[in-house]
């Protein structure tokens, strides 16, 4: 059931110039929220200082504005949120849900088998019920996602495909806050989405397999839990992923060549139509504008 009211959110990284797969999102987050009379938030996620880049925040309000999105309220900014952050930290560890963990990467690969290429090592637990880790020293906090009580197998609602479950442990006990001190992604997100009174999170399908830790965290902290809707990833033509990492041609890029940020937005609405559908939400002429 498609949620009332919807209340969804675009959430980038000021780590790279946008490019179409991120306008892809953003277009079918805010075609849904005018179609329902709903309302599309923006949110910058620039809680990863080491991978911000100056000027970044400033291009991606010029891209937004260049394609026709106008959000539906005040930005939201990480940055600004940090003790929301550390109180729900502090919460759970006098609650003693996370412990801290010294371990580095290498350490992680050498206690779990080999893994083969491709793999995700899943953290074995070296650190869980440890006393003697050196809280002077740089070290992350896990969840002890044991502790919680609470069910690994998580379900979820995907307005397009319907109910969905996966596992929260797929890759271990996972990490909260980093050893520099940084809010992981996971934490912050589901944070800021229930701040938001967000209703349907749109996102990509590459960020799927995060609902179910996502959901085990928003029971955990008594969050409200939203409706998904995961879409494929625009992809080159030759069949790869568009990445910023990859060079995939940037709004910026576009907008400086001259193309029509309106005409893009058609397009894109044109693209991301059918999921639209199927999950509930069919365009209007008057949204199609």
């Amino acid at each position: 059931m498609v949620p009332d009211p919807l209340i969804t959110r675009f959430a980038p990284s000021p780590t790279g110039h946008l490019h179409r797969g991120h306008a892809f999102s953003a277009v079918m987050g805010w075609a849904a929220a005018r179609e329902t009379a709903g309302q599309w938030l923006l949110r910058i996620e620039d809680i990863d200082a080491e991978r911000v880049r100056p000027g970044h925040v400033e291009a991606i309000h010029a891209d937004l504005a260049w394609l026709g999105l106008v959000p539906d309220g005040p930005v939201v900014t990480q940055s600004e949120r940090l003790p929301l952050y550390d109180a729900a930290l502090d919460r759970l560890k006098a609650d003693r849900l996370v412990y801290p963990c010294g371990c580095t990467r290498a350490d992680i690969a050498m206690a779990a088998s080999a893994p083969h290429a491709g793999e995700t090592v899943a953290y074995p637990g070296t650190c869980r019920g440890r006393s003697d880790v050196d809280l002077s020293a740089p070290h992350a906090w896990r969840l002890d996602l044991a502790a919680t009580g609470l069910a690994m197998e998580q379900t979820w609602l995907d307005l397009a495909a319907g109910p969905k479950a996966g596992r929260a442990d797929f890759g271990g006990d996972p990490v909260l806050a980093r050893k520099d001190g940084a809010i992981a992604y996971h934490l912050a997100c589901v944070l800021d989405d229930a701040a938001q009174s967000v209703t349907l999170v749109v996102r990509g399908e590459d960020l799927a397999e995060a609902t179910p830790l996502h959901r085990l965290l928003q029971q955990l902290l008594g969050l409200a839990e939203p409706a998904y809707l995961h879409h494929a990833l625009l992809r080159d033509a030759s069949g790869n992923r568009l990445a910023k990492r990859a060079g995939a041609a940037t709004l910026a890029v576009l907008r400086a060549a001259g193309e029509d940020g309106a005409a893009l937005r058609r397009s894109l609405l044109r693209q991301s139509a059918p999921l639209l559908a199927r999950a509930g939400i069919p365009i209007s002429d008057s949204v199609k504008i």
